[in-house]
Parts: C-alpha cells; sequence; structure tokens
C-alpha cells in the first residue's frame, strides 16, 4: 500500500493516539495496513470518542513520565505505546476523540511517526505534528510530496509470539471430546516414543474411522490428558484443559483388507498412516488426533468490561506451574456465558489470607485486604473459561487469586 501527502491545512485537534487510539488495532500477527482499516469501531468506543472530541483527557490522567515528544520504532507495540502516555491504557476511545475529526480509522500507526504532547488549559491532546500558535487555530504546511510504503508496518498490539501460539494449541474441551477423538496407536518400525518426522498410525472410532476426504490434506493437533479445570470459588468443572504435544498430517486413511487365515475369510482394519511433523513433546499411543483449527484472524481491542466482573484464575497454563508473571497465560473462571469476550482487560487482586489473631491474647479470625498486583487480557474465550495473558504484574500472580474491572 502507498501513502500520498500534499500540502493541506489542518486544524490542530488531538490525533485520536496514535497511541491507543490505534491502539490495538492490527491485531496479532496482522501487520498491514489494508487489514488494519477492516478492523471495527463499536458503537461504544464511537460515542466515548464523540463525547471526548476535541475536550482532550485530564492531564491527571496521563502516566507520571508520558514524553512530550515520542517517535515510533519498529518493534514498539500499541499497548506499550498506550502505557507510556495513559494510567489506564484501555481507555484508549478517550485518546481517540481528541481528534476524531481528524482521524477517520485509528486503527493505524506505523514507526516513524512522530507524537507530540500537549498539556495546555490542564487537558491533554496528542498529536502527529507541533501547534504552530496561528491564530485561527490551523497548521499551515509548506507544499510538499512524500511518497512512502506503508506495507506490513503497521504495529501489532502486543508481541505476536506472546499469544500466536495459544491460539491454536491451548483448548479448554468437554470431557467427551477427547475420549471419542482418534487415537495413535502405534509407531513405525515399533517406536514407542514419536518425534518429529517419524511415521505412525491412527485410528478413529467405529462410526466414525479416519478416512481421507476430497480437500486439503488433513492436519491434525496432538493432545493427551484432559484435566478438568475447576472454579476456585463455586468447585464446577468448567471444562477439560488437555496438553499439546505436536501436530500431524494424514498420509493415508484408515481401510480394511481381506485375508484368508487357515481356510477362514478374515477382515482387518488397516489403521491411517500419519506422520509427526512438529513435536513440543514426545507422542505415544494412546495420545489423541484433533482436527487441525481454522486459524482466524483477530482484532484485540484491550477495554474494561461494560459489565461487572467478579472472578478467579484457574490455573497456570503449562506443566507444572504454580505462579504466573507478565507475559504468562492463565485460565480464568469467566466465559461466553458471563459476557467475556476478547481484549477485554481486567485487574488482578491478590486473595488476601485468613489469619488467626493472637496479639490481644484472643484467637479473632481476620481476612486481610485483597491486593492489586497486576492486569491481564483475555484473548480466547469458551463456554465458561477464558485463557488470558498476564499483561503486568508487581507480584506472583497464581490460581484463585481475584479478577475485577480495572
Amino acid at each position: 500500500m502507498k501513502k500520498l501527502r500534499t500540502n493541506a491545512r489542518l486544524r490542530p485537534t488531538l490525533l485520536t493516539t496514535l497511541v491507543a487510539s490505534a491502539l490495538f488495532s492490527a491485531g496479532l500477527g496482522i501487520g498491514t495496513a489494508a487489514s488494519a482499516q477492516n478492523y471495527p469501531i463499536t458503537p461504544e468506543q464511537r460515542a466515548v470518542a464523540q463525547q471526548t472530541a476535541q475536550a482532550g483527557i485530564p492531564v491527571s490522567e496521563l502516566a507520571p513520565n508520558a514524553p512530550d515528544e515520542y517517535t515510533i520504532k519498529p518493534g514498539d507495540t500499541l499497548w506499550a505505546i498506550s502505557r507510556m502516555y495513559l494510567k489506564s491504557p484501555w481507555r484508549w476511545p478517550e485518546l481517540w476523540g481528541m481528534n476524531i475529526t481528524e482521524i477517520k480509522n485509528p486503527h493505524r500507526i506505523y514507526p516513524g511517526q512522530v507524537l507530540y504532547l500537549d498539556k495546555t488549559g490542564g487537558r491533554a491532546r496528542l498529536s502527529t505534528r507541533r501547534g504552530s500558535g496561528m491564530p485561527d487555530g490551523t497548521i499551515k504546511l509548506s507544499p510538499r510530496t512524500r511518497y512512502e510504503s506503508l506495507s506490513g508496518m503497521a504495529l501489532t498490539t502486543l508481541s505476536p509470539a506472546l499469544i500466536d501460539p495459544f491460539l491454536s494449541e491451548a483448548i479448554i474441551i468437554d470431557e467427551n471430546t477427547l475420549i471419542t477423538a482418534p487415537r495413535i496407536v502405534a509407531g513405525n518400525d515399533d517406536r514407542v516414543l514419536l518425534a518429529r518426522g517419524d511415521r505412525a498410525y491412527a485410528r478413529g472410532e467405529i462410526n466414525s474411522p479416519l478416512v481421507e476426504t476430497s480437500g486439503p490434506i488433513k492436519q491434525f493437533r496432538i493432545y493427551r490428558n484432559a484435566t478438568p479445570l475447576k472454579d476456585p470459588a463455586t468447585g464446577e468443572i468448567l471444562g477439560y484443559e488437555a496438553a499439546y504435544l505436536g501436530r500431524a498430517r494424514m498420509e493415508r486413511g484408515e481401510s480394511t483388507i481381506t485375508q484368508f487365515e487357515e481356510g477362514k475369510e478374515v477382515t482387518s482394519v488397516v489403521p491411517a498412516t500419519i506422520d509427526i511433523v512438529a513435536a513440543r513433546e514426545e507422542m505415544r499411543a494412546g495420545d489423541r488426533l484433533l482436527p487441525e483449527p481454522t486459524r482466524e484472524v483477530q482484532s484485540y481491542v484491550p477495554r474494561a468490561p461494560t459489565q461487572e466482573v467478579n472472578g478467579r484464575i484457574v490455573s497456570v497454563y503449562g506443566d507444572a506451574v504454580t505462579f504466573a508473571a507478565t507475559n504468562q497465560i492463565v485460565a480464568i473462571n469467566k466465559g461466553l456465558r458471563d459476557g467475556m469476550e476478547s481484549g477485554q482487560v481486567l485487574a488482578i487482586l491478590k486473595n488476601g489470607q485468613t489469619i488467626v489473631d493472637k496479639t490481644n491474647g484472643a484467637k479473632e479470625t481476620l481476612k486481610l485486604p485483597n491486593e492489586r498486583i497486576g492486569l491481564l487480557m483475555v484473548f480466547r474465550v469458551f463456554n465458561k473459561a477464558s485463557y488470558a495473558l498476564i499483561l503486568g504484574s508487581s507480584d506472583t500472580p497464581k490460581a484463585g487469586d481475584i479478577l475485577v474491572n480495572p
């Protein structure tokens, strides 16, 4: 995509924050301007922006060290830039409202753009151009033409490496999904443990064999051990989390063969042939195959939930991991049925301990206060639970910690 700039007169309303406004537009893994321009702005976000158009936001809402001038660099992310300017970076619609008349599509921000912060009159405004001080409130540009290539340069919300693997690897399923899924029955050459490059054999259920169909070659994800996710507050089973092992490609489907043994006709099943094309852990007979999911392009727009949330962290993703840190994944006990959506930001509260006070000679039970220790963003939602990314923490979040509106 190419962009052409010519002589113009611009009103120095605020730039919708190229930061947060654009915020989180270019959903993970999507970098082109062409794709960015299609991301939706919800009616609620637009309404907030219109309310604050040209008014800016109180200076008190700025981050303490918000720079007066900042040049966007390759490798920047929209979340990091928004956090640089705002105490509450999920409040991007208000920042967008600062320049709604000038920025028709806030979902674009590119390396090389310079952000200027204006704090006159106790209100904060962000622009891509310095104010000129002209009486009529306009900026006059000298005649010039600038030709830029913007293809593939738009910033992403967060580093794609943080979430991309979990969009298809981490799953929450119901109890029967893995039990009834096709299974590996043997490895080639009597191999017990399978790794990338190995050949193996698999079978489906009697009523659902692994057969070849027209279209692309079938691809599978391989899983093991569906672990129940239990709500820390109610004890309800929210779903089952399966451990991702690797990926496989089907080379031949199941079939049958008829042979004569001791004068009798015997029909035997010939399992499907699969090749292991990726491995996180070694695989073995009994591991289950689920179809490779269709990759969906998602637009993550971090924002506070409109509904009141009172949730809990259920578990930290990973084998035998008890505590979480920034950029780690957790499962939470809120899902589609609770109104959760991708992009919603929640505050993490350390669940205060219950102690026995013996300092006054009596034994009195006390509940220590809950302390705010970080933020997380929901990025994949299932019916009763969701996966979320820890955006930042001052302590070590763990299962049982409380989640509330930010």
